[in-house]
């Protein structure tokens, strides 16, 4: 008898992106403890190294949930229109799912490197503000566990509904 670990897989993938979320959310605070010369949009600080270990903590464990939700969840592939259209409604909702989930990871993945990068030099750095980037970076790592968790039971739901017709992925 087969053991179904959907549940787990869902489980892991939600907490590796909350914890990730958490990480950017303190890693804007540890940021933010440092003092700094603003003058209009340009400023002036010294790098918090506290913030660039949450920051690279929080990188690490975005992309760490994304792979395991990929690589579990198996691959979708919808190649044309009339495939699109043909294809069951929760082969379509994985399509759009995984395409949701690829936007999040890399606009709260370059977010997150961002905030750690600037975060990373040995000496004070000038520049243009850029504050938030790690605060939303975080947040989008709570989405991306939604759109992820959505993406992995469609693809589920994929399976089943194709091995119950005889048609293996």
């Amino acid at each position: 008898m087969a053991k179904n670990y959907s549940f787990l897989v869902c489980i892991i993938v939600i907490v590796l992106d909350v914890i990730a979320g958490i990480l950017g959310i303190q890693a804007e605070i540890a940021q933010n403890k440092v003092k700094d010369l603003k003058m209009w949009v340009f400023e002036c600080r010294d790098p918090r190294y506290e913030a660039f270990k949450l920051g690279l903590a929080a990188t690490i464990l975005l992309v760490l949930a994304h792979v395991i939700a990929n690589l579990i969840g198996g691959c979708i592939c919808i190649c044309s229109k009339e495939n699109y259209q043909r294809a069951p409604p929760n082969k379509q909702l994985a399509m759009i799912f995984l395409i949701f989930s690829w936007i999040i990871l890399v606009v709260a993945f370059s977010m997150l490197i961002t905030g750690t990068i600037a975060n990373s030099r040995s000496r004070e750095s000038c520049g243009i503000s850029n504050h938030r980037f790690l605060s939303i970076g975080g947040i989008l790592c709570l989405f991306h566990a939604l759109f992820t968790i959505a993406y992995y039971v469609s693809t589920m739901a994929t399976g089943r509904e194709e091995k119950r017709q005889g048609n293996p992925l």
